[in-house]
């Protein structure tokens, strides 16, 4: 009874693959469907999109917003080019339903919004971003294409990582008072890498620390292997050090789910002892590891502590003075928001902001989606994050039954996706196109996986 509430819930009872036999729109463009079969370029149109996104990917950490936004100008044209001259077989999810259902609340926020102008603005980005998902959803059905997509992100962040590190031991300028200089911790460097922000950075190396760890098992050989868990290990000592309190949390709930994942995904070959302690030992001794860093590493401890002063740590004030004015904003349009984007939010936050207090964003994807779309947007967000991670689960149930290897690609992008939203909860980094992309590929990589529920027992 509840697993077929939530597949109602989460669109799992449309017949989505049978859409076309339907589909008006799919007949009036048969004659396009006839000409890509004589083009000679469009038959690689999937793995010329594969190479565009693989080209955004690695060059997102050193570029300008100026030319990531032609980047994905020219996914969303070839997103577009190949899906209507195809046969839609299969590219429809219930995810992407999700999706749609999230772009239409911000497209009703953005006609109802006192800002029109900048609102739209930010309603071009958000759709330039979800047709890169949607790019990246149909040509990530491929194997091959998934894991060389996703290998050249791992690849990609070896070169930021390293930089990072090299920060940390020759030091960095501080290119803004990233720690309170009232702290013990006032002198300790905080590394950027090429990002030129250590919150941002380590949103940037979250779905880095996941896939490098599930690389070691996808990968073949023992030579990639090796290089996966280099990937992995100094992946995760660049995020630590850059003291991002957020990252910190976020990697925590990362972590978490993929623990339990991990678990889930390895459970039957286990003994009967395992199968029933592997998991608690495991947290066990992460939570150990966690207790242990705080008491006796100091600047672990130190960057912790701050969590708990309250207003007695400058950054922690300075987010509690906007998340007042945010609310403020909330209440006065708590129905439909005030339109997507940080142009519009700039426009309306002066009006409630706190003396002293200017900001760019909510400091929370929550907040900032309360303010954007109201309760609308956020009823509609919750829908689209249920959705992804419901259907995600079902894939890997399926994944499993014979233990297919791409199953753990799987692993990582909802490992990721839950990190990220424990990010989320005090930072909106989410919003910058170098994480906004690896957000929804991390999506992408989910929706990738969609089976219809007939063809679970046809398999």
């Amino acid at each position: 009874m509840i697993d077929s509430v939530l597949r109602t819930l989460t669109f799992g009872q449309f017949s989505l693959h049978q859409w076309r036999q339907v589909s008006l729109i799919h007949r009036l463009l048969s004659p396009l469907r006839q000409w890509r079969q004589g083009s000679s370029l469009l038959v690689y149109g999937d793995l010329i999109a594969a190479v565009i996104m693989a080209v955004l990917l690695v060059l997102s950490p050193y570029t300008s917003t100026t030319l990531i936004g032609i980047l994905l100008l020219a996914c969303a044209a070839l997103w577009f080019l190949l899906t209507v001259s195809d046969e839609a077989n299969g590219w429809l999810t219930p995810v992407h339903l999700g999706v749609t259902l999230f772009w239409g609340a911000m497209v009703l926020a953005t006609a109802l919004s006192p800002v029109k102008s900048a609102a739209v603005s930010g309603l071009v980005k958000l759709t330039l971003n979800l047709l890169l998902f949607m790019l990246m959803a149909r040509v990530l059905r491929q194997p091959k294409l998934r894991t060389g997509v996703i290998s050249v992100y791992v690849l990609a962040t070896l070169p930021v990582a390293i930089y990072g590190m090299r920060q940390y031991f020759f030091g960095a300028e501080a290119l803004a008072t990233w720690v309170d200089p009232t702290t013990n911790l006032s002198g300790a460097t905080r590394v950027y890498s090429y990002l030129r922000n250590p919150n941002l950075l380590a949103a940037y190396l979250m779905p880095a620390v996941a896939m490098s760890a599930n690389a070691i098992f996808v990968w073949p050989r023992w030579l990639p292997k090796v290089l996966g868990a280099i990937a992995f290990f100094l992946n995760l000592a660049c995020l630590v050090l850059t003291y991002s309190r957020g990252g910190w949390i976020g990697l925590l709930g990362l972590f978490f789910v993929l623990s339990i994942l991990l678990v889930y995904w390895w459970s039957e070959l286990f003994p009967a002892f395992w199968k029933q302690w592997a998991l608690p030992l495991l947290l066990g001794a992460m939570a150990g590891l966690v207790i242990f860093a705080v008491l006796f590493v100091g600047p672990v401890r130190e960057r912790v502590m701050t969590m708990f002063a309250g207003r007695g740590d400058s950054s922690n004030n300075f987010r509690i003075n906007v998340w007042e004015g945010v609310l403020d904003m909330i209440r006065a349009r708590p129905v439909i928001g005030i339109g997507p984007g940080n142009e519009a939010f700039n426009k309306v936050y002066p009006f409630y902001q706190r003396p002293n207090y200017t900001a760019l964003s909510a400091y929370s994807i929550f907040l900032e989606t309360l303010v954007e779309a109201g309760i609308v947007g956020f009823t509609a967000l919750l829908w689209m994050l249920g959705t992804t991670f419901y259907q995600g689960l079902q894939q890997l149930r399926r994944l499993r039954m014979d233990m297919n290897v791409q199953g753990y690609w799987l692993i990582g992008a909802i490992a990721t996706c839950s990190g990220m939203l424990v990010h989320g909860l005090v930072d909106t980094v989410w919003y910058r196109p170098q994480v906004s992309t690896l957000w929804w590929l991390c999506m992408a990589v989910i929706a990738s996986f969609y089976v219809p529920r007939q063809q679970h027992y046809e398999e």
